[in-house]
């Protein structure tokens, strides 16, 4: 008698250069930025841009950034990434579950993680892009690369998407169980939750009925409306976390970074919220980047040392910057209740 077929997991995170080498780092940017859904304009204008622009000009940029990270075992939101399936795998029955991971971009790819599960016969492929709020530019992005992988196959499994879980209660204890140990030595004057920027017209695009208005009022509560809304789903998120860690909502700022080009992205921006906040005369502030689950550039060095160094410039005197969930076990706890949750 044949074995019971088991369920695919495939677990997508952003992805990363193969080295700090300069070619590697431009090869990286130049898939990465060549996504329709990252660099929503017309193909030509994007190629052009990306080719003969961002690509050959940031990469020696951001080769200097990367290597600030890098460590023996390499990238960090790689090998982060690596742990938490492992230790996903070991929550998981492995006679009903068989678990990937891969990177949107570059190494290991959504077609390698893919070709694996196919070969392992799985009766169903559960996805779970790692960002838990959905964004075009992310879960859309990873969703939609799985989709043109498995449209060519003869044989298409059962499919299930996670499409974001910037509610549940686990990825919300993740948080406070790395957070509390901060929260209790130490009173700060403020708490920043820095998510990564898209620009405004993304927000346009997925508005349902023109209902996306961009400011406080509308981002203000959780609704059918807007509950894909990347900028509403990241207050919700603080919402949500303010609530979760018991801090005083009046000393609590929402901001997003890591703007790239002129034209308008979601505000407020980061940078100019920490010069405010510095100005206004706060000296100790904890910061958050509940964006991402992985440390990498965005947290670590973006986050945890540029930022840092624009607070102490405006005469901040303490920056401290809570690490994301990695492999932390209450996280691996929340990928494994998403994973039952779509079966």
């Amino acid at each position: 008698m044949s074995k019971e077929a088991k369920t695919g997991v495939l677990l997508v995170n952003l992805g990363t250069p193969d080295s700090t080498a300069v070619g590697h780092v431009r090869k990286y940017l130049r898939e990465f930025l060549m996504d329709g859904r990252v660099i929503d304009i017309p193909f030509l204008s994007r190629w052009l841009l990306v080719n003969g622009i961002i690509a050959p000009f940031r990469a020696p940029k951001s080769a200097a950034e990367y290597r600030k990270l890098w460590t023996d075992r390499g990238s960090p939101l790689l090998f982060h990434t690596e742990d938490l399936k492992e230790k996903v795998v070991q929550q998981l029955d492995a006679k009903k579950y068989h678990v990937e991971m891969a990177m949107r971009y570059q190494s290991p790819s959504i077609e390698q993680g893919l070709k694996a599960l196919q070969k392992a016969r799985v009766k169903k492929i559960i996805v779970l892009p790692l960002f838990p709020q959905y964004a075009s530019a992310t879960n859309g992005s990873v969703i939609d690369k799985v989709m043109e992988i498995v449209k060519e196959w003869q044989v298409i499994p059962a499919m299930s998407y996670v499409p974001r879980f910037v509610d549940h209660p686990l990825y919300l204890q993740a948080w406070k169980d790395i957070a509390t140990d901060f929260i209790e030595k130490e009173e700060y004057d403020a708490y920043l939750f820095s998510y990564h920027g898209i620009p405004e017209r993304q927000i346009h695009k997925a508005s349902c009925d023109g209902y996306c208005q961009l400011n406080d009022k509308c981002c203000a509560r959780q609704t059918p409306s807007n509950q894909y809304c990347y900028r509403a789903q990241c207050f919700y998120n603080t919402r949500l976390l303010i609530d979760k860690l018991g801090l005083p909502p009046e000393k609590v700022h929402t901001a997003f970074q890591s703007r790239l080009g002129k034209d308008p992205w979601i505000q407020p921006y980061t940078e100019d919220t920490i010069r405010q906040l510095a100005r206004n005369g706060a000296k100790k502030v904890l910061a958050f980047s509940p964006a991402f689950v992985a440390d990498c550039l965005e947290t670590t060095v973006e986050v945890g040392e540029e930022y840092k160094e624009v607070f102490e410039e405006e005469g901040g005197q303490q920056w401290d910057l809570v690490p994301c969930l990695n492999s932390h076990d209450t996280w691996v706890e929340c990928v494994k209740a998403l994973v039952l949750a779509h079966e």
